[in-house]
Parts: C-alpha cells; structure tokens; sequence
C-alpha cells in the first residue's frame, strides 16, 4: 500500500513491537500477524478474518494512522489491510488488529470503526471505503504476492522490501494481489444473512461489504 506522505508514531501498546512489520507491505504484515496470532495461542486461524480496505478510485480515507502528518491521524491510503478476531466466548467484543494504527493495539471493533474509519463523517462518494471480508484460513492457503506492485516504471522499489522471501500460495500462483484490492461500491452485499456469511468460509475473495455493514456483519457470524 502506499499513501502521499510517511511520518514516524509511536503504538499506544509495546505489544505491536513483537509482529514483524515492513512500511507499506500491510498485506504481507498481517499475513504473518496471522500466522504469530495462532502460533503464540492468542487465537484459532478459524477466528481471524482479513479485511481488505479499499475502492474503485483507490482512494480510501483512515484516521489513526502512524504514517500520517496530521495530528488528528488521518491518512489516504490506496488500499490498506487489517486482521478482525471474531470472539465467540461471552460477551467478548471482536477485536481489530492493524499495525499501522496509533490506537490501542489491538482495539475494539466498535472503538476502531468509530475512531479509524468514522462512517458518521460525510464522504465524497470516490473516498467511500469498502470492506473485502477474506477468512483467514482461505487467506493463508492462496494468498501471493511477488511484490511487483512496489516497483516503480524502471523496475525500482518504491518502498524497500521486506527481507524475507515472497509469499507464494500453496497452488504456486504467485501473484493475486490485485484481486483482493480491486474492488468497486456496486459490487457490495445487498444485505446481510445466512448467504453472504456461508460465501465468506467458501469464497477464495471472501465478501464485500460497504461501511454500514461491516460491524453487521461481524455480529452476524459471531452469534
């Protein structure tokens, strides 16, 4: 992902110092943040979800944000990526994890929708933000990256690389970045029910939903 300016911030939690993180590579971050979730026990593969953030101008708003100038946190990015935990026991409240992000880490879904995404703020319609919801088992299995969308004309990078090897999926296609970041405001769920939640345990490109529904679409399948 890349956004028109970098700035350095601090988490609000050490914690986030323990997941690997390259700058603009969110999609291969929360793929290992996935991977250390369940290593280290603090959740099952089953339970993770991720989400994909992005439009059909590739043009997408975030408040909260580390790489941002402004006080108030907010960045655009073109497309931006984050790992939600569904929490079945109780009355456990999903729980978003973004390495980016200078909120508690990880917080709340409810505190990240209201403080990092702000549905309630008026949008023009080209930064309206939409949610590809991907299960993270169907993630990890087919998910690729050769990373040449961080390749400028001339082939050079426009952000450094991590140092680690691409990630290939277990079919050895090697790239499909592009279909998971492509997405379009047309293209969203009518509604939520039993059909769209049956698509995202069964579909490689999970579900798209629009700002109105993402929290909706969580309480939905956690019940």
């Amino acid at each position: 992902m890349m956004a028109s300016n970098l700035d350095s911030a601090s988490s609000n939690s050490s914690d986030v110092s323990q997941f690997q993180h390259t700058p603009s590579y969110c999609e291969e971050n929360v793929y290992l943040l996935c991977k250390k979730l369940c290593a280290d026990g603090v959740a099952d593969v089953s339970d993770l979800f991720v989400v994909f953030i992005s439009n059909e101008n590739k043009h997408i708003p975030l408040w909260h944000q580390k790489a941002s100038h402004r006080a108030d946190g907010i960045i655009i990015w073109d497309y931006h990526v984050i790992c939600i935990q569904r929490r079945k026991e109780g009355k456990a409240v999903d729980l978003v994890w973004d390495l980016d992000s200078s909120l508690p880490f990880p917080s709340t879904l409810p505190s990240y929708v209201s403080e990092s995404i702000r549905p309630s703020f008026e949008l023009f319609s080209e930064f309206q933000r939409v949610f590809r919801i991907v299960h993270a088992p169907l993630f990890l299995r087919y998910f690729a990256s050769d990373r040449r969308h961080m390749k400028d004309s001339e082939g050079n990078w426009t952000s450094p690389p991590p140092e680690y090897q691409v990630l290939v999926a277990e079919d050895g296609t090697v790239h499909n970045l592009n279909e998971y970041i492509n997405m379009s405001t047309k293209d969203v769920l009518e509604d939520v029910g039993d059909d769209s939640v049956n698509a995202v345990f069964t579909k490689q490109f999970g579900v798209l939903v629009g700002e109105s529904q993402l929290e909706q679409f969580f309480s939905y399948i956690s019940r």
